[in-house]
């Protein structure tokens, strides 16, 4: 027998809300699998799986998925997880015309990103809304490295770095 659950039952069984022996009758192999969001390396792997898979069903050949677009799907915090994922990039599918996927991320209300994010992710998104903002105009007056008070080099020695494209893939 396999069960899965998002609870921790140890503290559930700890709380009075989950029968002991239940739980030791279960807990004979346990697997932790940690949440999508914790493992954005896996994104581009179960993105390309699940448009093979849904590539038959909707007679439709994805051949690009926009390095921004695969960006994206790998910050977005995934309060769904991996089932979120799959829905999402069945949207995406029926959506798009062409073989470049067109994904639309989800706005659900009560649902934000988590309240910490690493030092290096918050400098990428800070990068990326002042090259939204100044429409990828790098050097130059009124370009993001004016903007963000950086010579323009140093601007392009960052992106580099954290892996940030000067020329986003438009879909």
């Amino acid at each position: 027998m396999i069960a899965a659950t998002n609870r921790d039952l140890a503290e559930e069984v700890r709380q009075g809300k989950f029968r002991e022996d239940l739980f030791y009758r279960l807990n004979v192999f346990p697997i932790q699998v940690p949440p999508l969001r914790e493992r954005p390396e896996d994104i581009p792997l179960l993105v390309w799986a699940f448009i093979k898979e849904l590539s038959g069903k909707m007679g439709k050949q994805i051949r690009l998925v926009p390095k921004r677009t695969m960006e994206e799907l790998q910050h977005y915090f995934w309060p769904g997880n991996v089932r979120e994922l799959r829905n999402v990039i069945e949207h995406a599918m029926i959506i798009s015309s062409e073989t470049t996927l067109q994904v639309n991320l989800p706005k659900i209300p009560g649902v934000s990103k988590p309240a910490l994010s690493s030092l290096e992710q918050v400098e990428i998104e800070h990068i990326v809304q002042v090259l939204e903002k100044t429409n990828w105009k790098i050097k130059g007056h009124g370009g993001a490295a004016e903007l963000l008070g950086l010579n323009p080099g140093t601007l392009y020695s960052k992106m580099r770095k954290l892996g940030i494209s000067n020329h986003p893939q438009k879909s």
